[in-house]
């Protein structure tokens, strides 16, 4: 191989030439400069000197091998965490979990091996000593450093190995020898003490008699993962039996060898359910092992999770069974089905009150009728006369018992009048016969018949003088309801809600009409029924209206309404008295739920009250997913209609109403109010009072608050003054439909429009020196105003668009010129005016906009 210059060599190596002059100089080879040559001999002792200088070689290796080696390893995994956010949600968080280890090999010379190796010896003869000079209590100690020994070695050659199955076995082994230590010591501690128990028997003593097997003794097992379990017989207690008091010299020889435990033997296979999805906590509660087991378990799977995530049921499987134990798949439906199974009686059925909904229009007299019908003013408690809610109530009369329903006749109300409508066994329609067929009273009519419920028509107000009943049912006949004396099947009857006028028969009407339907329904058996309202009271907690539609519901049931649940602690009927029981079709107050259900919740009650917490969480778990989804659904929505129309202005609202229903009204009823500009989101809702976590939560959002019937405490009153939230109250359902929209309205846009002021025609055209061309004009109409926009027409063409530079009367400047007079006008920017050109003057005025 030719030479090669140090200046190449310099190259090669990736150093300055300089640094390379000097290394060569300081390993005794003389270079002149960078042109010098370089041979192989040179290049050798030029690499021998820098081994040497760094400490590569030595006189006991001189191979040049590395000593001491460094072997690094990182991996990375995911952990998935679930975050809290404002207002009630969460999100899943990945964490990125990144482990680093290093590991450093030294190679040991001859003289190090030969020291480690007289060390080794030196051990062993000082064990060989203790084993001679120890007696043969010290049995324990000896094998205690033996095993020492024996696991430091299994460590060491682990950490060589580096593998994932010695290690397991390691861990293993290390458990068996910590159980056989553990039982040897029990052993010792048993025979020290029967030892000690027969010393101090009493001299004259009985024949030693043979110590019976413990019945009570307890099995201890052990299982997988290192699992200790004790196991009670299941005959009279597990306590350890005293020794049988031994006599005379028995006393002095014989000693029983037994005690309270017995050897492992089995493990224990439990059955688990394991739902759809389920928590890591819950599965090792069911499994009765530790969670950090579970994870550890999962995590030898490839399967990352915490205690408080939810897994799906095929991880679930997959753990139970590789912990030994046998798993039992339920799906959602299975926990219903059970639900229904097991309230199904096989009561006689007697005869029940009819379920009569009043339906109609608003201000068609409803609540006064029914007012009539009960001898109480009912409507004088409505705000305004309007009915709010949804009332219930029972009327005794001489031919039997009715149960009233009063539903809202406002249009906001319509999911309250679905559910009468679905509870009830007939439907009164009230009509106005002043008034005639309206919205509502169609969609009444719709509802009955979606309902399959029988109608019977009260043509209400027939004591005005504008009455028209007529009218009414000819109005009715175009929806397919045909009056009894027309030659179809619904009963009409003219009633007088003011002089009471056709209420008797109302009433017959009714109790006639249940008697044909044949209405019967269980009494001795658990209650169902349905919620009809509920709402969050002081002191009373969450009160919930049921109509009892089967069995017999009583104080101290526990009872299932929706996704709540609870033990019946008090029942009122419609007039706040308390009662013990509440039988078929009759209405009740419930105190005593967890929360307040959603209005047309059904209501079972349970015996068992486990399965009924079980349920109710099912049934919790299920509508927070579905709010989730709902939510990300809503969000994407918002985006995609943010990104086609641009972003539109929205007016955010925090809805607290006295009752579920209204609540559910009114957020049906604003939402409805946007469109494409403007957008009513309700960012929260609920039931009771004003708090201070709803003023923040407004505070945040910048929405406005809205009460309806319920007020701020004094805490959130204060919190009110300090943040500036917007809170209105209102106390009828008009007033914040009104409200909202006028807010909608000012959020608008303002249209612009273009008005014409005047409209002056081109006479003659003079020419300044100054102005250029001057147009002599007659004003046609209007007024010509100097400070308006004009527009320049020809032949009724637009040419021009523009301002006015002068505006005269004479050799005057005027502001403003009148129509039928002649003025001089001067066109800014624009000389081709010609006789005959119109100069139209027009202004840009802003008309507001209302929904």
């Amino acid at each position: 191989m030719p030479d090669s210059t140090v200046k190449q060599l310099a190259d090669v190596v990736g150093i300055p030439v300089d640094r390379l002059l000097i290394q060569f100089a300081e390993a005794g080879l003389s270079k002149d400069g960078p042109d010098a040559a370089v041979n192989d001999q040179e290049k050798v002792t030029l690499l021998q000197f820098l081994r040497t200088a760094h400490g590569k070689e030595t006189a006991a290796d001189p191979t040049g091998s590395p000593r001491k080696v460094t072997l690094k390893r990182k991996s990375v995994s995911e952990l998935r965490q679930r975050q809290s956010l404002p207002g009630g949600q969460s999100r899943n968080k990945t964490v990125s979990v990144e482990v680093r280890k290093s590991r450093t090999y030294v190679k040991r010379s001859a003289e190090e091996a030969e020291a480690e190796q007289a060390e080794a010896e030196e051990a062993r003869r000082r064990l060989a000593e203790l084993q001679l000079d120890k007696a043969a209590g010290e049995e324990l100690v000896r094998g205690q450093l033996a095993k020492r020994l024996d696991a430091e070695e299994e460590k060491r050659r682990a950490e060589e190995e580096e593998t994932k199955a010695q290690s397991d076995e390691l861990e293993r082994k290390r458990a068996e020898e910590d159980e056989v230590k553990r039982q040897a010591e029990e052993l010792a501690r048993s025979q020290a003490e029967d030892a000690a128990r027969a010393k101090a028997a009493p001299a004259r003593a009985k024949p030693a008699e043979k110590a019976k097997p413990d019945r009570g003794s307890k099995d201890k097992r052990s299982s997988r993962y290192g699992r200790k379990e004790l196991h009670v017989a299941s005959e009279k207690s597990g306590r350890r039996k005293k020794a049988p008091r031994v006599r005379g010299h028995a006393a002095r020889t014989a000693a029983t060898t037994e005690h309270g435990f017995t050897l492992p033997t089995e493990p224990v296979v439990r059955e688990v359910i394991l739902p759809e999805t389920i928590t890591v906590a819950e599965l090792s509660q069911r499994m009765a092992v530790k969670a950090a087991e579970v994870i550890k378990a999962m995590m030898n799977m490839g399967v990352m999770a915490t205690i408080n995530q939810s897994i799906d049921q095929d991880t679930a499987v997959l753990v139970v069974e590789e912990m030994g134990h046998k798993p039992k798949l339920t799906t959602d439906s299975d926990i219903e089905e059970s639900l229904q199974l097991d309230t199904v009686g096989s009561a006689e059925t007697v005869r029940r009150p009819p379920v009569v909904t009043i339906m109609g229009h608003v201000d068609h007299g409803k609540t006064s009728l029914l007012d009539h019908i009960r001898a109480s003013k009912v409507a004088e408690g409505e705000a305004g006369g309007i009915t709010q809610h949804i009332g219930a109530y029972h009327v005794d009369t001489d031919k039997g018992t009715i149960t009233f329903l009063d539903t809202p006749g406002h249009a906001a109300f319509t999911a309250m009048r679905a559910r009468g409508s679905q509870v009830t066994d007939i439907v009164v329609l009230v009509v106005a016969a002043d008034d005639g067929v309206m919205p509502q009273t169609i969609e009444s009519i719709q509802h009955a018949k979606a309902g399959s419920v029988p109608l019977v028509v009260a043509v209400n107000k027939i004591d005005k003088p504008e009455a028209d009943p007529d009218k009414v049912k000819q109005e009715l006949t175009q929806h397919e309801v045909i009056p009894e004396d027309w030659g179809g099947d619904t009963q009409f009857i003219h009633v007088s809600a003011m002089t009471g006028e056709g209420i008797d028969t109302l009433l017959d009407a009714i109790l006639l009409q249940a008697e044909v339907m044949e209405l019967a329904a269980p009494v001795e058996e658990t209650a169902r029924g349905v919620v009809l309202e509920s709402r969050l009271e002081k002191g009373r907690g969450p009160v919930a209206t049921v109509l009892v539609k089967s069995g017999t519901l009583r104080k101290g049931d526990v009872v299932l309404c929706g996704s709540e649940f609870g033990r019946v602690r008090a029942l009122f009927d419609e007039a706040g008295h308390s009662a013990d029981s509440v039988g078929p079709s009759m209405p009740a107050e419930v105190l005593g739920l967890s929360g307040t259900p959603n209005a047309g919740d059904e209501v079972v009650a349970h015996p068992d009250e486990r399965k009924v917490r079980e349920i109710a969480s099912f049934r919790q778990t299920k509508v927070r997913e579905m709010r989730l989804a709902k939510q990300q659904a809503a969000r994407l929505e918002d985006m995609f209609s943010q990104m086609e129309a641009g972003e539109s202005q929205t007016l955010n609202l925090v809805i607290k109403a006295d009752v579920q229903g209204s609540v559910e009204a009114l957020r049906d009823s604003l939402t409805k109010l946007s469109n494409d500009e403007v957008r009513v989101r309700v960012i929260a809702s609920g039931v009771g009072g004003i708090t201070e976590s709803d003023v923040n939560l407004a505070a945040a959002s910048q929405a406005v608050m809205v009460g309806f019937n319920v007020r701020a405490d004094a805490s959130a009153r204060r919190l009110v003054a300090e943040t500036g939230v917007d809170l209105h109250y209102y106390s009828v359902i008009y007033d914040v439909i009104d409200e909202v929209k006028k807010a909608l309205s000012g959020m608008l846009k303002p249209e612009t429009r273009e008005e014409i002021v005047g409209l002056a025609e081109v006479r003659d055209v003079f020419r300044s020196p100054k102005l250029g061309a001057i147009a002599g004009c007659l004003v046609m109409e209007g007024t010509v105003k100097r400070s308006n926009p004009i527009r320049v027409l020809r032949d009724n063409v637009v040419i021009y668009e523009g301002e006015l530079e002068s505006l005269r009367r004479f050799k005057d400047d005027v502001n403003e010129v009148r129509s039928g007079t002649e003025c001089g006008i001067g066109v800014k920017n624009y000389n081709d005016v010609k006789v005959g050109d119109q100069i139209e003057v027009y202004e840009t005025v802003q008309v507001p906009r209302e929904l």
